[in-house]
């Protein structure tokens, strides 16, 4: 691809932004666009034949708008539903988000994990099968919560976060003294990953799929990568579409947007 290869990442809020995050600090070479369905936020909630719907309007009027060269799906909920429908109606190479159980597995001494994502999620078949192939051998203790979703979204408009809430969430992890390891199985929640460390009794792993997705898109652009510790001048920003008007500055200025352009779907 050229120098200047388009990526769009895509999400019902701001939770992809810890996908984009990812890209920004390690692929050279490329133009940003993050694309922001809050009018149907959240998608976690929906069932699936309207996500799988709601996610073909939404992508057909990006993809027409900004002719990007890559799609991240870079929300959980929407790529363990919808990724075989929009990879069979979409030419654009599109990169999903699952889980990351398969490190989280195969880096955890105990054996003994945790999963933390939307209730939908952690309980749909997508994720079963990705235990069943990558983490049999292990312990998975599973929490789903909508609630961290919307606490990631309020961090974002530069609300205050209820620690306690926040502990309480968590807490059912900790019951198990072996877990060494949980999955962070939705964009939104590494958006908190100081509070949650901060919240969490003892020290473990939280892993996501951040990195790994950044990979995927710098082997499909064939673009540089950059240092495993970038420098923080070196982030760059790009183009933030809205699906609704909202309370969006503080994510700007923290993501390197100037300003968020409206988008009718």
């Amino acid at each position: 691809m050229t120098d200047s290869a388009k990526i769009l990442v895509f999400d019902s809020g701001v939770g992809g932004l810890s996908i984009l995050r990812e890209i920004q600090q390690r692929v050279d070479g490329c133009e940003l666009f993050y694309a922001c369905d809050n009018e149907a936020f959240p998608y976690g909630t929906k069932d699936e034949t309207s996500l799988i719907n709601r996610v073909d309007v939404v992508l057909k009027k990006l993809i027409a708008h900004l002719q990007p060269d890559v799609v991240v799906v870079a929300c959980n909920t929407a790529s363990t539903v919808a990724l075989p429908h929009i990879r069979s109606h979409f030419s654009k190479p599109v990169v999903g988000v699952v889980p990351a159980i398969k490190p989280a597995a195969a880096n955890s001494r105990s054996k003994v994990i945790g999963l933390l994502g939307t209730p939908g999620t952690v309980q749909r078949q997508y994720t079963q099968q990705l235990i069943d192939d990558f983490a049999s051998d292990c312990e998975v203790i599973r929490v789903g919560s909508s609630a961290l979703v919307e606490m990631a979204e309020q961090k974002l408009r530069g609300q205050t976060i209820d620690s306690e809430q926040l502990a309480h969430i968590i807490a059912p992890f900790f019951e198990q003294q072996s877990l060494d390891a949980i999955v962070l199985a939705c964009t939104h929640f590494p958006l908190l990953a100081e509070e949650l460390t901060a919240c969490a009794p003892r020290s473990v792993s939280w892993i996501d799929s951040g990195e790994a997705i950044a990979r995927r898109v710098h082997s499909l652009i064939g673009e540089g990568l950059t240092d495993e510790n970038p420098a923080e001048e070196s982030i760059l920003g790009g183009s933030f579409y809205t699906a609704e008007e909202a309370s969006l500055q503080q994510a700007l200025q923290q993501f390197n947007f100037t300003s968020a352009q409206l988008l009718k779907i």
